[in-house]
């Protein structure tokens, strides 16, 4: 099924969090209420599910490249997120994935989502867009690496920061 795209835009409190969990292949085993709220997804459409079920195809790939690298590596991954509901809208969050460890071995992620600041997000959308043009530019199979690679090497070049410690100030200073 295909999700017709809108511009109907989904709005949480800033002391509501977005929380999900999945498993090592990145399949939902937990939704809070708040996640099924937002995405007009109820929690029988979300359980074992695939996380991308929510993927907004403005997203840039090489964001989620990012993302797996950071969390292969052990490390915990931070970035504005646009994603999309069950009807087609959007949302923009703040995420903050960390893997789920027990005795050593990996368990899954956990995922904790706020509410994204709009003039954060309108930084960001300026990146992602340079990020998607990038992406056009190369094969489908090395677009992603190459999108975040340029990213993270034009943050340093012109914060002089890491692509973390950027999202990080960058939502800290519009919350």
């Amino acid at each position: 099924m295909s999700i017709q795209h809108s511009n109907k835009e989904v709005t949480f409190a800033d002391d509501e969090f977005i929380v999900s969990k999945t498993d090592t292949q990145g399949r939902i085993v937990y939704a809070n209420r708040v996640f099924m709220r937002v995405s007009n997804y109820p929690e029988s459409d979300l359980l074992g599910q695939h996380h991308k079920i929510i993927r907004h195809p403005d997203m840039p790939r090489g964001v989620f490249y990012g993302l797996w690298k950071t969390l292969k590596s052990g490390e915990e991954f931070f970035g504005f997120v646009k994603n999309t509901t069950a009807d087609g809208g959007y949302y923009w969050v703040f995420a903050n994935v960390t893997p789920d460890v027990d005795e050593g071995k990996l368990e899954g992620y956990f995922s904790v989502r706020r509410h994204a600041p709009a003039v954060a997000r309108e930084e960001i959308e300026k990146i992602y867009d340079e990020m998607r043009e990038i992406e056009r530019k190369h094969d489908r199979g090395s677009a992603p690496e190459a999108s975040w690679n340029a990213m993270v090497d034009k943050v340093k070049q012109l914060h002089h920061m890491s692509y973390e410690e950027f999202v990080i100030n960058l939502f800290n200073k519009h919350r």
